[in-house]
């Protein structure tokens, strides 16, 4: 990840109503298809912000549909930083993310400016949040789990990592096999429980990070997901796996392995009928973002805002406005977003 994460050209500073009082970072997180993207773009409006990514797969240069990555004409005008940074070939790791996020979350402090962090990736968003220093990628160990990977695969794996670290075991799906890899690389590279490697939840977040989740049941998620799903298809996931596949693109890759990506490679391949790949594909769906609420729901930190409700946006400012953040009597930027709508490209 050598790549320079900078954003798209900054606007000059503002300085009008809604200004933060401290450029202090705002977190927008919770599960996929909660309206992240459309909630931070809003926010960023109201207190001079600019995004910071801290969803894995929005890394990748081309993978746009399948992400539900904000296309650049959607993002008014509003900088985004770690977007499109590596090819499909490389591997994306928290190891190499945490520094290049930092450094973007700095930079965009040292300027004046709030870094609004959005995504739903729990492990990049610990790392970014809490410092967590975990140790890079070792091709040599990730090459042995990922031969065992294939050799067992990701529900023989996790049986490995249960015996190993049966707390970590605890918190990652059966059927999350990247996760489980990073588990038992990091356990090997350090010696220790993957969870004890973990920072505490007890502590501020960095930089006073005031974090927001939007909470989601699943009355409400599951069909927008499988929506989400069905509009990814029409708009052409299958076209941009196909041209992807052509950039080396693989289904051992990190890339590769990601919801949507993985199901339609498996199309391609004769594995999966393409109906077959659309119902894995809303099935893993699913399945992750239940993950996610669980995951986040642990963090005491976090204020949680309801995704459904109609000035979602609002609630959001008022939470920042408790957090000495923006400025009650005008929180600004807000037109036009108070629907928590999550767009077919709306981000995670």
């Amino acid at each position: 990840m050598a790549e320079h994460p900078g954003p798209d050209t900054p606007p000059p500073p503002h300085h009008g109503p809604g200004r933060p009082r401290g450029p202090r970072p705002v977190a927008v997180v919770g599960p996929t298809g909660a309206g992240k993207s459309a909630v931070a773009l809003a926010v960023a409006h109201a207190v001079d912000g600019e995004i910071v990514n801290v969803d894995s797969m929005q890394l990748y240069r081309g993978m746009d549909i399948g992400t539900a990555k904000l296309p650049p004409e959607q993002r008014e005008g509003v900088p985004h930083h770690l977007l499109d940074v590596l090819d499909v070939t490389a591997t994306a790791s928290v190891g190499t993310y945490r520094p290049l996020a930092c450094a973007a979350v700095e930079e965009i402090m040292a300027r004046g400016r709030t870094p609004v962090i959005v995504g739903g990736s729990m492990m990049y968003y610990q790392a970014l949040v809490d410092d967590w220093d975990l140790p890079p990628t070792d091709p040599t160990v990730r090459a042995r789990w990922e031969d065992e990977l294939r050799r067992l695969g990701a529900p023989g794996l996790h049986d490995v990592l249960a015996r190993r670290d049966p707390a970590a075991a605890a918190v990652i799906e059966r059927h999350d096999p990247r996760r489980t890899v990073r588990a038992l690389e990091v356990i090997e590279l350090t010696g220790r429980p993957f969870a004890a490697s973990q920072p505490p939840k007890d502590r501020p977040p960095r930089w006073g990070t005031t974090v927001v989740g939007l909470e989601a049941g699943a009355d409400w998620l599951s069909p927008r997901l499988h929506d989400r799903v069905m509009t990814m298809m029409d708009s052409g996931l299958v076209g941009e796996v196909v041209r992807l596949r052509g950039q080396g693109l693989t289904r051992t890759s990190t890339a590769g392995q990601a919801i949507g990506y993985a199901q339609v490679l498996d199309h391609l391949d004769g594995r999966l009928t393409l109906d077959e790949a659309v119902e894995a594909t809303v099935t893993g769906t699913r399945r992750y973002a239940r993950r996610q609420r669980s995951w986040f729901r642990r963090d005491p930190r976090i204020h949680w805002v309801p995704a459904d409700a109609p000035d979602v946006v609002t609630r959001v400012l008022d939470v920042l406005a408790r957090a000495d953040r923006v400025d009650p009597a005008d929180p600004g930027g807000t037109g036009g977003h108070e629907d928590a709508g999550d767009g077919p490209r709306a981000g995670g």
